[in-house]
């Protein structure tokens, strides 16, 4: 489900109003390759963007830059590869005139390489590209990254850029030895008062004896603040004895352990809604967590109460967390309301790719009629049913980023297998399998999701078989955007579905995502999705949406706005927005 919050501010009066700095209006004239755009963001002058069209088209520095104008001016000019620009400034009271003349700029000559590792790819200039300093500085970034990517902590690297004003050339020297593969050494951890050592070293990714890899540390760090039991975390691998680094760890254990959370919002699918939290972080100490979570709309009432408890168990290495929740939730579909008691545990391995949950679960779910003008269930289908099921959750992510992937890949599969603990209910077999591949050229990121899932029931005689809420629906951010949450049932036709779920199920969507400003990228898409009655059956009609999109890339994912129309009725159409990438 996606959610946005609205909350209200109110001001005083008297409050300190803005104070406004006296400006000059600037002008530049003579550019040629620069744009008017780009030399007032150089020297920081208030102007519109090319969207705000809404705004006035003057530009204005203010007074305070005006004495380091020249000298931004030489800066930029120098930075950007053209050390012959000359530009002449004149100043009135109210305004800047800028006369500016490029003239020739500086060019790649010679690119010079004595390397034992291939860097060639690494260095973003070319043979007569302008030279420009920031892009020389970045290309011995690259290679101290990749370096330290590949184990090769002991490298010598020597880059030098010889230019000649009177030739306008720039000539490039890169010099390289990898020297050789270095390893991850001991752990050393400081700072734990209430937190076990092996709880630490369950997150930590970069195991003594590992090849060097800077992507471990990050992972590493990701891993200990997911523990959400530390203020801070500090990995240092700065130390090195003949190509082993030992991995040194400082933490500050969380002084403020309590999270309180309330808020008002609009969920896509259960409309205006109201929830509210607490968490007691590191609780007992060693990392535990205690959850309790409210939410109240018209289509959904929860309490959900959580624990989780990192190590319970270490067999040979292998590191397996407990979790456990149980609580209450009513929550409405169309034709029906599903009211839920239920209780689940598990235990769960997390290591830098891999996922696997593996645990148990008791549920009583009591199907009722909703007056909601949908069509109904069968009769059979309103009753109340107590299931017992073990399940298995695995998830291998090999894309490079879980906020924002430009390449990879994901995979997951989910089975359980539903024991009835009533003579009435169906025993059944539920697995869904899901595949995602995200690939991107130059600025351009391709991705497609298919997703698979399967019921089989053994009673079939039973005349009630299983919960509807358990079988397949579709609809929503993550299946089909011109329908809501979990809106589509059995499919009839490429327009046209019922009230009642499925028992196969596949969906398949693709999406291109374009940067076209800044963080702001575009999007199109098109899914995909079979929900059939029968299991194993994979005939049945389609539903297709084509949709475009908007992304605004934030640090903790895109936030995303979808519009999917059914393309054989465009009068059906859904509006979706969520945080957070669905690829």
């Amino acid at each position: 489900m996606s959610q946005v919050a609205f909350a209200g501010f109110f001001s005083d009066d008297n409050e300190t109003k803005k104070i406004e700095l006296p400006t000059h209006i600037i002008r530049f004239t003579g550019e040629k390759v620069f744009s008017a755009s780009d030399l007032l963001d150089a020297v920081s002058a208030e102007h519109k963007s090319f969207y705000q069209f809404w705004k006035d088209d003057t530009a204005r520095i203010k007074d305070k830059l005006l004495p380091t104008l020249s000298e931004t001016l030489r800066h930029y000019f120098d930075s950007e590869g053209y050390y012959d620009a000359t530009f002449k400034i004149k100043e009135t009271n109210t305004t800047v005139d800028v006369a500016v003349k490029e003239n020739e700029p500086v060019r790649v000559g010679d690119i010079n390489i004595s390397s034992d590792y291939n860097i060639s790819g690494l260095i973003p200039l070319k043979k007569g590209d302008i030279f420009r300093a920031k892009d020389f500085i970045q290309s011995k970034a690259n290679i101290v990254d990749e370096m330290l990517k590949q184990g090769y902590c002991s490298y010598d690297l020597d880059t030098k850029a010889y230019v000649d004003l009177d030739r306008h050339k720039a000539d490039l020297k890169y010099v390289l030895k990898k020297g050789g593969i270095c390893t991850f050494g001991k752990t050393n951890i400081k700072g734990l008062k209430t937190i076990d050592k092996d709880i630490v070293e369950s997150r930590v990714r970069a195991k003594e004896g590992d090849r060097f890899n800077l992507d471990l540390v990050k992972d590493s760090y990701r891993s200990l603040y997911g523990l959400n039991a530390f203020d801070s975390v500090l990995i240092d691998v700065n130390r090195k004895f003949f190509n082993v680094v030992p991995v040194d760890i400082a933490v500050s254990e969380m002084q403020q352990p309590y999270h309180f959370e309330a808020g008002a919002g609009y969920d896509s699918y259960v409309g205006a809604r109201v929830h509210a939290q607490v968490i007691k972080h590191n609780f007992f100490g060693n990392a535990q967590q205690f959850q309790l979570d409210l939410a109240w709309s018209q289509l959904e009432q929860l309490a959900v109460v959580s624990f989780f408890k990192p190590v319970v168990w270490s067999p040979f290495g292998f590191y397996l967390d407990l979790g456990a929740k149980g609580g209450y939730s009513n929550l409405g579909y169309d034709g029906f309301w599903e009211e839920k008691v239920f209780f689940r545990t598990y235990l769960n391995h997390v290591s830098e790719r891999l996922d696997i949950k593996a645990g148990i679960a008791v549920e009583a779910i009591d199907i009722t009629e909703r007056d909601d003008g949908k069509p109904k269930l069968p009769p059979e289908g309103y009753n109340l049913f107590l299931l017992t099921y073990p399940y298995v959750d695995l998830v291998y992510d090999g894309r490079d980023s879980k906020l924002n992937p430009k390449y990879g890949y994901y995979l997951r599969a989910y089975g359980e297998w539903g024991i009835p603990t009533d003579s009435e209910t169906s025993d059944y077999l539920k697995t869904q399998l899901e595949a995602r591949g995200i690939y991107t050229v130059a600025d351009l990121t391709l991705a497609v999701v298919g997703k698979v899932g399967l019921i089989s029931m053994g009673n079939e005689t039973n005349n009630r078989g299983i919960p509807e809420s358990k079988k397949f629906f579709a609809g929503g951010m993550y299946s089909n955007r011109a329908y809501g949450f979990r809106e589509i049932g059995v499919i009839t036709s490429p327009t046209t579905d019922l009230t009642n779920g499925a028992l196969t199920m596949a969906n398949l969507s693709f999406e291109a995502d374009y940067p076209v400003w800044g963080d702001l990228y575009a999007a199109a898409f098109t899914d995909n999705t079979m929900l059939n009655k029968d299991s194993g059956d994979f005939s049945g009609p389609i539903i297709t949406t084509a949709g475009a999109g908007i992304r605004y890339m934030t640090p903790v994912g895109p936030f995303k706005l979808d519009v999917g129309f059914n393309v054989h009725d465009p009068s059906i159409y859904g509006i979706q927005f969520q945080i957070g990438q669905s690829f």
